[in-house]
């Protein structure tokens, strides 16, 4: 059975270490998009803190815990049921359990308190708070500044649907989008920061090349919020987009916006009429 769903993909300006600037510009945004009809809003990784920091102590100078007040202001800009996927410098800072097998670096023994950072997401509607997604794949410099994530991409059932994230690199992983499909995602919300690679004159980004081809074999439409514009020397791609479950771009950046109307098929339909399906056509143990 086929549905629509109005998606905003939503690049406000982000700069490194204005915590409290960035909120504003988020929650402006999303007061925005979902003004203007939105149903899901996806906002770029590391939306509230930026992403170029020259140290961790800077990153977690910028941070926020999952129970931080400051998240309410966020969501009062939202609709009911209107949901928003919001990247974010995670502190965590709680007791860790026997079987996070983290170690301290200086006695190899578990550590019972610290602080760790996190490249992560939230999922927030106006009234609840639906989940949270830290990133797996760290790229580069990422590798200082943050710890990883211990699940290559998230889903959870939302007032949109059953709804897939995953951050940036992450996607860059076939494996990926292709789990979440496997699990019934409607779709993939996409925060990401791009930065800005050499191409052909005339071609799309390659990360929008992977995201294209990601959904139309899984036939998992996919939000994708990136940066515009430079952050200390790092330009960014601009690759806000919208992409139908075939792997057509339904939108594009205009202004730091893509909105689109998506039309999604269920979970359950992965057709190829007349002879073939996505999903019912692999040889797992062939590969």
């Amino acid at each position: 059975m086929t549905r629509s769903l109005r998606v905003a993909a939503v690049s406000p300006e982000i700069r490194v270490g204005d915590l409290g600037g960035n909120l504003e510009r988020v929650r402006d945004a999303l007061r925005h998009a979902a003004a203007r009809g939105a149903q899901l809003i996806v906002l770029p990784e590391l939306a509230t803190s930026g992403y170029v920091f020259r140290d961790r102590e800077e990153a977690e100078a910028s941070s926020l815990s999952r129970d931080d007040a400051r998240w309410s202001g966020l969501q009062a800009a939202l609709a009911p049921d209107t949901v928003a996927v919001i990247g974010y410098c995670e502190r965590d800072t709680g007791s860790l359990s026997s079987d996070t097998g983290l170690l301290s670096s200086d006695t190899g023994l578990l550590s019972s308190h610290t602080t760790r950072l996190f490249n992560s997401a939230a999922v927030l509607t106006a009234d609840r708070r639906l989940g949270d997604y830290r990133k797996v794949h760290l790229w580069g410099t990422e590798k200082a500044v943050f710890d990883e994530g211990d699940s290559a991409g998230l889903i959870l059932d939302t007032p949109v649907g059953r709804l897939g994230v995953a951050i940036c690199y992450d996607n860059e992983f076939p494996e990926v989008p292709r789990r979440l499909a496997l699990q019934g995602a409607d779709l993939l919300a996409l925060p990401v920061n791009w930065p800005l690679v050499s191409r052909p004159e005339g071609e799309h980004a390659p990360e929008i090349i992977q995201a294209m081809a990601a959904a139309r074999s899984s036939r998992l439409a996919t939000v994708v919020a990136d940066r515009a514009g430079q952050e200390r020397g790092v330009s960014w791609t601009g690759g806000t987009t919208v992409i139908d479950d075939e792997g057509w771009i339904a939108a594009d950046s205009t202004r730091g916006v893509a909105e689109a109307t998506l039309i999604l098929r269920g979970t359950a339909d992965k057709s190829l009429p007349p002879h073939n399906d996505l999903f019912a056509d692999r040889r797992p143990g062939l590969y």
